[in-house]
């Protein structure tokens, strides 16, 4: 049962990290870029990272969510969060222009990482 939790712990925490590496790239990498204008050269990203973040967010992310959600009727919450977040994030795929597509993906990152911060926490409070 404690092996089961703290892989379950890995897991939010992996998650976690690849919304914070979505994040940090849709938010602070444009900025540095913006700042250092030589930078952008050297740190020429392929427009396939977004779409390579997405796929590693969409599978933990719904495994993780949905194994809390079978064992609990409040884990639900996360779930529904987490699937918003990955919508958004999916949807800022899709969206025209660069300044909504930051937008949309973002908040999306931050709903999903939320997702699993909740969801981390109700599993550590309530020893489940």
């Amino acid at each position: 049962m404690i092996a089961r939790r703290n892989f379950a712990n890995w897991l939010d925490g992996l998650a976690v990290s690849v919304s914070t590496a979505c994040l940090i790239h849709c938010l602070a990498l444009p900025a540095l870029i913006a700042l250092l204008p030589a930078w952008s050269r050297w740190l020429d990203l392929p427009e396939t990272v977004h779409l390579s973040l997405l796929l590693a967010a969409l599978p933990l992310s719904s495994l993780v969510l949905w194994r809390a959600a079978r064992q609990s009727a409040r884990a639900w919450q996360p779930f529904w969060l987490g699937i918003a977040g990955l919508s958004a994030m999916t949807a800022g795929l899709l969206v025209e222009g660069e300044s909504l597509e930051t937008i949309v993906t973002s908040i999306g990152a931050v709903l999903l990482a939320s997702a699993h911060i909740i969801n981390w926490r109700r599993r550590v409070h309530c020893r489940v």
